[in-house]
């Protein structure tokens, strides 16, 4: 993984991806990904309409990375500006040593380990740079694919289920665990 210039949004890149912030010019992209019916089926989030509603996604969220702790990245492929998906690091707990990743992907590039090689970096990102000591995500607990990358990460389940939320399971990857490839 290499970062650009610490004092900008972080940059991120790997063999095949680069991580970037997120742009107006990504609305075809995010209304794809908020409004596909198989990428939002465990999602609990209004599902875009229009090209207008994956506009003003974008208009909230940039500014969010700029003014907080939120980190939320474009997927793309090295050479290629196109996003293909979508990662961030949130909910930072009060004393900062704690956080939650999420992730999508369009479709056609999933099973092809670009989503595991986008979380490795972020999370290298989150533990190394930002001094995390563990992140955690929540998933729907019939989300068979997220949950098999989650073990691919090394995440470990930790709760079933949430008492305020039944259907989504909690796992958890601290800073001491290792890697995977």
């Amino acid at each position: 993984m290499s970062v650009n210039n610490e004092n900008e949004f972080p940059i991120l890149t790997t063999r095949r991806l680069t991580m970037r912030p997120l742009r107006e010019s990504d609305a075809n992209e995010i209304f794809t990904l908020r409004s596909d019916e198989e990428i939002n089926k465990y999602v609990d989030r209004q599902r875009s309409k229009t090209l207008d509603d994956a506009l003003d996604f974008i208009k909230i969220i940039s500014p969010k990375t700029q003014e907080s702790n939120l980190k939320y990245w474009a997927i793309t492929i090295k050479g290629h500006d196109t996003l293909i998906g979508t990662i961030c690091l949130f909910d930072e707990s009060q004393d900062h040593k704690k956080c939650e990743i999420g992730f999508e992907l369009l479709n056609e590039f999933q099973g092809q380990g670009i989503m595991v090689e986008a979380a490795n970096s972020v999370i290298e990102y989150g533990f190394q740079t930002l001094g995390f000591d563990a992140i955690k995500a929540h998933t729907h607990k019939e989300n068979q694919k997220s949950i098999a990358l989650l073990h691919k990460l090394n995440f470990n389940l930790t709760r079933l289920t949430l008492d305020s939320e039944p259907n989504l399971v909690v796992f958890l990857r601290t800073k001491n665990q290792e890697p995977t490839s």
